[in-house]
């Protein structure tokens, strides 16, 4: 190998390492939060967490390595030709078809391991994580249960607490049983909990200090107390026979065949299986493709540089997938081979990559332009747009400081590069979310309106993830390009102090701050919930609205427990309600209401028919029994039933705080919400202390450019995010007090950032 050879490796290697930790990195972030988070607040081993984050690397890496090549390859290439080494290349004879040697070595080894990755590594990781995580749940199925939402995964079985302590177990329990071929019963308990024996497969509930109401079929109504009483649960719902079953992701060629042949010979479609078997190979292929169009890409003579490349790149990388996901839908309709559904972008991408090789090949030095059709309107260059024209007065608004040319030019650079970043980032969160929910409109459970609208309703979400990494990349990128080509020693030789020069970035990072807190107080929670409703339609359910609806399990706010059959929002009438009423801390049955039917009459009043109510004296006798054919019963107004439960990613911080008060009075633990109340004033300030890690940090690093600066701006957001969500986890376990959850890696990478601007060079 040669020594242009090695050089051309040598550049694409740390940009190509740098878009693997970014690609993989957002596709881990739903995983992390979902599990990693859930999993430590449960007291699960950092072991088992660490086995599970594990898991997860090889699905991410079938996506990441071949987008992560194409993006090195461009970044590479793009700095090349922006620092004219490329022009320098071609005046030694060193041709772009010669260029195809390095590239082919990089590209041909991200094609084996991604190979590796597809038929090896991914089904045994999906299989071990699906394993893992079951094991868990099983293990700590007790922990599933949430105080105050109605627990329903155990047949028949209805499960309601007002507490879980840290310590196990649950407070103040009521459960429904309607298990068939035994007597329907209500259970009153002040302790309970869940105890499981794996070896011998049983799953039992075990209740202390309670009471116990049922009714016979001859209409006799019957109570007694308990000390202790087991509940048998179905085993089959907590740790199946056979473990958890295998889908084609965790398949292996083998399998995924002789899956294919049980439903051909069945009748039915193996268009799924063999579409499975070629993705394992296709996926691979594309490090090829992505090469060539890599190279063909990015060697020119342009000066674009490599932040613009990076973004261009993933237009490239949106491309493959929009007819990857497409393909499928077409095999379906049996318009293509299932073979070619997989095909399709590898064939399409390559045509296009051999094209643009060519015609770099002929005009290295040229750029690539697609003519425009002649009654578009063509935008004048700015030289003969200024010829003759008489440039308008620029006026300062009065209120507005006058910013000074250092200023200027510092905030003009940082804000270029901030954009780059943040559309690059947007852009990797679309493509990953467009990766996961395309298929659904292929399918045909979902329409490209309803895509748009779900992308639209995520905007604020992902724009609250980007903020601070933006702000972070901008910060170290900016420092870099000046410290690169000694901008900074020049500022510094005329007496600007650091602090001085990043004056403006502090705060741009401030405004950033601040956008973040106002996204939680007003947009943020509605986005999410309107976007999980139309997830929930993609997946084939229903929206949220019309799951509470007939959710049928309802707490008032007096505490009592509604059960319907079903609610009419049109005409205000509940169909088979029942009410119970209780002691204090649910401690016995006060009243037992049930009504047929319950029409809205107006405040809080309904008119009940058919409606028989039983009264409870504290040693569980009946006191009272009535029989009305027509009658009031006071019950919450309509709106109620049609309300979502209060959940703190849906709620802004004022909503937040006056719920965990209104939790408090009643006596509810509220650790996981005081936690959330807590993370939402102090995420904010992450931009702040990003930034001011960052530019002493950028200054530190020497005149290693901006891509070095990029790369440690990643690993300190992937760190920063792991403190954040593990301190978080803590928090809501108990582990930690809420406040210091919530700010101790503020205070940690605050200090980090204190210690850099106290030691640094000004």
């Amino acid at each position: 190998m040669r020594i242009i050879d090695r050089y051309v490796i040598r550049e694409v290697l740390l940009p190509f390492g740098i878009g693997l930790l970014v690609f993989t990195f957002i596709l881990i972030i739903p995983f992390l939060i979902q599990y990693a988070e859930a999993f430590i607040a449960k007291g699960v081993s950092s072991t088992v967490v660490l086995r599970v984050m594990m898991t997860l690397l090889p699905q991410a890496l079938a996506l990441s390595i071949p987008a992560a090549l194409l993006i090195g390859l461009l970044i590479a290439f793009g700095r090349l030709s922006a620092d004219r080494e490329f022009v320098a290349m071609q005046a030694c004879g060193v041709s772009v078809a010669r260029l195809l040697r390095p590239v082919g070595v990089i590209a041909v080894a991200a094609w084996g391991v991604t190979a590796y990755v597809m038929l090896e590594a991914l089904p045994d990781a999906n299989q071990a994580f699906r394993e893992i995580t079951f094991g868990v749940l099983a293990a700590r199925a007790e922990g599933e249960v949430k105080p105050r939402v109605f627990f329903q995964d155990f047949p028949d079985l209805v499960l309601y607490v007002r507490d879980v302590p840290p310590t196990g177990g649950w407070n103040d329990v009521f459960i429904s049983d309607s298990r068939p071929g035994q007597t329907p019963a209500i259970y009153l308990a002040r302790h309970g909990r869940v105890v499981l024996d794996p070896p011998t497969r049983t799953v039992t509930m075990a209740l202390e200090d309670g009471t116990s109401h049922s009714v016979d079929p001859d209409g006799a109504y019957h109570v007694f107390t308990f000390d202790r009483l087991v509940l048998s649960v179905d085993p089959e719902t907590v740790f199946p026979r056979n473990g958890p079953q295998k889908g084609d992701p965790e398949m292996t060629i083998a399998e995924l065949r002789a899956r294919a042949a049980v439903l051909e010979r069945e009748g039915q479609s193996s268009h799924n299986q063999i579409m499975a078997i070629h993705r394992k190979f296709a996926i691979p292929v594309a490090c090829l493709v992505f090469g060539l169009i890599g190279l063909a890409l990015g060697a020119t003579n342009r000066r674009d540089g490599k932040l613009g490349s990076f973004v261009f790149g993933l237009g490239v990388i949106f491309a493959y997938y929009i007819p990857l996901n497409l393909g499928p839908a077409l095999a379906k309709g049996h318009l293509i081979a299932p073979w070619l559904a997989v095909w399709l972008p590898n064939l399409i991408l390559s045509a296009v990559g051999v094209w643009l090789f060519m015609r770099r090949s002929g005009s290295a030095d040229q750029d690539l332009r697609l003519s425009l059709p002649h009654w578009l309107p063509v935008r004048r260059s700015r030289a003969a747009a200024s010829a003759g024209a008489v440039r308008p007065t620029r006026r300062r608004l009065a209120f507005l400081p006058r910013l000074g040319i250092l200023d200027r030019y510092v905030a003009g650079l940082y804000a270029r590069v901030f954009a780059l970043c943040a559309l690059g980032l947007l852009g990797l969160f679309y493509i990953s979310t467009f990766i996961d929910r395309s298929d659904k409109v292929f399918k045909g459970t979902a329409t490209w309106g309803m895509l748009g609208a779900y992308f639209w309703y995520l905007a604020p979400q992902y724009v609250y993830y980007v903020l601070p990494m933006s702000v972070l990349l901008a910060a170290l990128v900016t420092i870099g390009v000046l410290t690169k080509n000694s901008e900074l020693i020049v500022m510094k030789a005329c007496g600007i102090s650091l602090y001085r020069i990043a004056m403006p970035m502090l705060c741009a990072a401030l405004l950033a701050g601040g956008t973040l807190f106002l996204l939680e107080q007003t947009t943020l929670g509605p986005s999410n919930q309107k976007g999980e409703a139309i997830r929930n339609v993609m997946n084939g359910g229903s929206p949220d609205a019309l799951e509470v609806l007939s959710r049928r399990w309802v707490v008032a706010g007096n505490g009592d427990i509604y059960n319907y059959n079903y609610f009419d929002p049109r005409s205000n009438q509940l169909m088979g309600v029942s009410v119970f009423a209780f002691s204090d801390e649910m401690r016995s049955l006060v009243r037992r209401s049930f009504a047929e039917q319950a029409s809205y009459t107006g405040g809080d009043r309904w008119r009940a028919q058919r409606m028989w109510t039983r009264e409870f004296t504290p040693a569980g006798d009946t006191r009272a029994y009535t029989v009305t054919p027509l009658t009031d019963l006071s019950l919450e107004s309509p709106s109620y039933f049609g309300t979502r439960r209060p959940e703190p990613q849906f709620m802004s911080y004022s909503q937040l705080r006056d719920y965990i008060a209104q939790l408090q009075s009643s006596g509810f633990d509220v650790v996981a919400q005081r936690v959330a109340l807590e993370r939402k004033v102090s995420f904010p300030f992450v931009t702040l202390i990003m930034t001011l890690i960052a530019v002493p940090f950028a200054v530190s690093t020497g005149r290693r450019g901006a891509m070095y600066g990029v790369g440690v701006g990643i690993v300190l957001a992937i760190s920063y995010w792991v403190a954040f969500s593990v301190s978080a986890a803590l928090g809501a376990g108990g582990v930690l007090a809420p406040a210091l959850a919530a700010w101790a890696p503020n205070v940690l990478f605050g200090a980090g950032a204190v210690y850099l601007l106290l030691t640094v060079r000004t």
